[in-house]
């Protein structure tokens, strides 16, 4: 199953050296926040050659790829080539492998209620660490 490959190269991800292969954050992708009264937007440089996994998002968002093309990998849409402009809307759960193509400008936008301007806090909230957690996340916010 494609989350399963999806962990799979993440964990490779993990043992390699290379400087162009990541997960989680990384100074070679620079983050820009930015903030509006119950928003939170996230926009993140990918230089091409870049191979990185994304984070697991608790709560569907959209999301725009604003310059570039990159290759993506996800549960719900397979492999997909895709090109700027571009615009969808993220699945709560959904984890991608992203390759950069081209240098490329992804953005997310979260839901930011209680206007929190603290990132840590933003990722504990939109952030699931393990499809485990956000299964159960899941299970309890389904009751």
């Amino acid at each position: 199953n494609i989350r399963n490959q999806i962990l799979q190269v993440e964990d490779l991800i993990k043992t390699l050296p290379d400087k162009n292969v990541f997960y989680g954050d990384s100074d070679l992708c620079p983050l820009k926040h930015t903030f509006s009264n119950g928003i939170y937007v996230r926009q993140m440089k990918i230089p091409q050659g870049v191979l990185l996994t994304g984070k697991i998002h608790k709560h569907e968002h959209p999301w725009f790829l604003l310059k570039g093309k990159i290759t993506v990998v996800d549960e719900e849409n397979g492999v997909q080539k895709l090109e700027a402009p571009y615009t969808t809307i993220s699945k709560a759960g959904a984890k991608r492998v992203i390759y950069a193509v081209e240098d490329s400008i992804l953005t997310t936008v979260h839901l930011n209620p209680d206007n929190i301007k603290d990132i840590k806090k933003l990722e504990e909230i939109n952030i699931a660490k393990s499809y485990e957690e956000f299964d159960e996340i899941n299970k309890i916010e389904n009751k």
